[in-house]
């Protein structure tokens, strides 16, 4: 009987799937297909030829594009792990004042544009910023001594700054997993705050900053919005570079080129997260705790509920204090 309301039960399983399957056609994939035939023809007509990839990829302007895309998703990645790191370990395991609040406050920073943040670096940094304001009226020269924001480091700050957060919630979530009572036994045994975070706390958070860091890579390489608000004409990304080709120079074709390029780019970034999720997940099973949540729905772990005085104070005498 069983077997006879499996493709009755079957069929209301496709009816259901084929609305979002039809809109996600619609919305996305015809679109992308759009792009791609539209890469495919030349500007000249006729059928369809890989002649714009061989013009496109060869190309100095796109090759420097690609070299810049990369070096700062790279950097900023970088950047982002590293002071996520620091902060995270802060927030979690070294209790002040507000700490809780500022745990809760990554929630509300994740939803802020880019932009926004560019704009504030340019009001505290910029050439008429308030940092050279108070340079110039100290010292009454005529211009700040600040004046990177329009080069590639202002834009790797500004892009560091957006993301840091994007790594700092997944470890939030995984540190807030980690058992106090390791750190406290590590800390009397005469441990000191960096060896605590080195065997003890590293260990568990690992899969979440890897998570985190492929995350913000594939972010990084679409980035757009940070390259274009600090005015740096000289970074020339690869969505800089379709935006260049597409509204500047009317080149449709070669602007397709390079999107259907950085669209192959992110995919095959996401796929790299995806298996780093992946791995992260069996791990954790096979240590027989939970895996931490993707970057994208990880609960924000605020600090522990008890301190951690080891790693808080630095010494195994505070710590039996």
């Amino acid at each position: 009987m069983a077997e006879r309301t499996r493709p009755a039960g079957g069929r209301r399983t496709a009816l259901w799937a084929l609305p979002p399957v039809a809109a996600l056609a619609v919305v996305f994939l015809y679109p992308l297909a759009l792009v791609v035939g539209q890469s495919l023809t030349p500007e000249d007509g006729g059928g369809p030829t890989t002649a714009p990839y061989t013009e496109v990829l060869t190309a100095a302007s796109f090759q420097d594009a690609l070299a810049t895309t990369v070096l700062i998703a790279a950097g900023a990645t970088l950047g982002a792990l590293l002071l996520g790191l620091v902060l995270s370990l802060v927030i979690a395991f070294v209790p002040f004042p507000g700490g809780k609040a500022l745990a809760r406050f990554i929630d509300l920073f994740l939803a802020f544009p880019s932009f926004l943040i560019t704009l504030a670096l340019l009001f505290l940094y910029g050439t008429v910023g308030i940092a050279n304001g108070l340079w110039t009226d100290v010292t009454g020269a005529a211009h700040g001594p600040l004046d990177f924001l329009h080069t590639p480091w202002g834009v790797l700050l500004a892009e560091v700054t957006y993301f840091t957060p994007f790594v700092m919630r997944p470890l939030l979530a995984a540190f807030s997993q980690v058992d106090t009572a390791q750190l406290e036994v590590a800390g009397s045994l005469g441990a000191r705050p960096w060896r605590i975070v080195r065997t003890v706390i590293l260990p568990e958070a690992l899969p979440s900053l890897a998570a985190g860091g492929a995350l913000v890579l594939v972010l990084c390489l679409n980035e757009f919005g940070i390259v274009l608000f600090t005015g740096a004409k000289n970074v020339v990304t690869l969505p800089v570079l379709v935006y260049t080709k597409a509204i500047l120079d009317g080149d449709y074709t070669g602007a397709c080129v390079v999107a259907v390029v950085n669209i192959a780019l992110s995919v095959a970034l996401y796929a790299l997260y995806r298996a780093v999720m992946s791995r992260t997940s069996g791990a954790a099973r096979r240590r027989g705790t939970p895996a931490p949540a993707p970057a994208a729905d990880a609960p924000t772990g605020p600090a522990p509920a008890s301190p951690v005085p080891a790693l808080a104070t630095g010494g195994a005498d505070r710590a039996r204090a």
